[in-house]
């Protein structure tokens, strides 16, 4: 009886190196804002910027940048949470609906709206973002919420990672079988394939959720008043106190800002992470 070996992949020097040097690239920045988040405005550029120094601040920080100027951190930690769970939330649940329609349904026109997603994925964003100002003022929609969560639903890059993980995922035979039973095609859909697209709907989300959290340029043009501001526009305008007559630095409060920022977006992406590398890994392998 033949046994099936299984040779063991050789290890690189060249590539441990390589990702050794990646993996360095990637948490010197994250140690620098952590370190400086512990840091007073004073010893902030008195020590070097890798290594603790002065009295640790860190609490202090943080108690400061929830409450200076009446706590706006908060209003704009709100507005940040308002725009990733309507916004990034449709972006998935249409994203969803729409690559699962195009995967499993045949219509006149399905291949010019494959070419129309695939280009639309080779814009970025920032190319868009004037064109959008220009209609949402003509709209009278600029310096309201829906200005940044309208643009947000969007995502053609979700709806082309949903269409090609249920085209793999979901065999037709599966639908065909739920028809013969008498199952609608709307009660197939929540009842048979969500469950399988979960892998990439959780994938789609964690994409669209770290967009819109991230989102800058977009909410910069569209706003103009501070209690609608994002997390990311705040922060920028903390940071552009330091200029100008009459300056009042806070560095301080803008590196404990930011690494509060991020602290979620981490977490997510622990927490999902069995979820979102099963659906980015599906179809790279041949049944």
């Amino acid at each position: 009886m033949a046994t099936l070996s299984v040779t063991r992949p050789k290890k690189s020097r060249t590539l441990t190196a390589v990702m050794a040097l990646y993996l360095l690239y990637t948490l010197v920045p994250l140690a620098w804002l952590v370190i400086n988040a512990t840091k007073t405005q004073a010893s902030l550029f008195s020590t070097s910027g890798l290594s603790f120094g002065g009295p640790f601040a860190l609490f202090d920080n943080i108690a400061q940048t929830f409450t200076y100027n009446n706590g706006i951190f908060f209003r704009w930690l709100g507005n940040t949470l308002l725009y990733v769970v309507v916004g990034a939330g449709g972006a998935t649940i249409l994203a969803t609906a729409a690559g699962y329609g195009l995967a499993k349904y045949r219509f006149p026109g399905r291949r010019a709206v494959f070419a129309v997603v695939l280009g639309a994925v080779a814009v970025p964003a920032t190319a868009l973002a004037v064109p959008t100002f220009l209609m949402f003022s003509k709209l009278g929609l600029t310096n309201t919420p829906l200005a940044i969560i309208i643009p947000s639903l969007i995502s053609p890059f979700g709806l082309y990672l949903i269409w090609v993980y249920a085209a793999d995922a979901i065999p037709d035979e599966l639908l065909e079988a739920a028809r013969i039973d008498g199952a609608g095609e709307f009660r197939i859909f929540l009842t048979v394939t969500l469950r399988q697209l979960v892998p990439g709907i959780v994938t789609v989300a964690l994409f669209t959720v770290v967009q819109t959290w991230n989102n800058y340029f977009l909410p910069l043009i569209m706003l103009s008043e501070p209690k609608w501001y994002p997390l990311t526009v705040g922060l920028n305008q903390w940071s552009a106190q330091a200029n100008g007559a009459g300056a009042q630095p806070i560095f301080n409060l803008v590196l404990t800002g930011s690494l509060l920022t991020i602290i979620p977006l981490v977490l997510a992406f622990l927490l999902m992470q069995r979820f979102w590398q099963s659906g980015l890994s599906a179809g790279s392998v041949k049944q």
